[in-house]
């Protein structure tokens, strides 16, 4: 499985969390979960980290079969769709930079 990570790097605006996640959920979940080939969609917000550590506030992990379906979905109409709204919400709640990462995920469900 491939996981493509959005990490975003910064702060919310002072007060704004609540409202900034709320708006994340409502306004640009529909539009990541329309990722043609997606598997998972995880939209994780920070509650704590390590003295020191950079401030990532949210951190946004959608998984893939393959390398082929991420190219796919980030080729396809959606993904104009998803930055579009991305952006609006970002400029009313966020300061800083948004990075991706590819990996290879190995997932371990401790669960079963």
């Amino acid at each position: 499985m491939i996981t493509r990570f959005a990490l975003f790097e910064g702060r919310i605006h002072d007060g704004q969390t609540k409202a900034f996640r709320q708006a994340i959920l409502d306004r640009v979940l529909p539009e990541w979960n329309a990722f043609p080939g997606a598997l998972a969609v995880r939209v994780n917000f920070a509650e704590a980290r390590d003295e020191g550590a950079p401030e990532f506030p949210m951190i946004l992990a959608i998984s893939y079969p393959d390398l082929a379906a991420v190219e796919a979905a980030l080729a396809s109409p959606v993904r104009a769709r998803a930055k579009a709204a991305t952006e609006a919400v970002l400029a009313q709640y966020f300061d800083g930079r948004i990075h991706h990462h590819v990996t290879t995920a190995h997932d371990h469900d401790l669960t079963a």
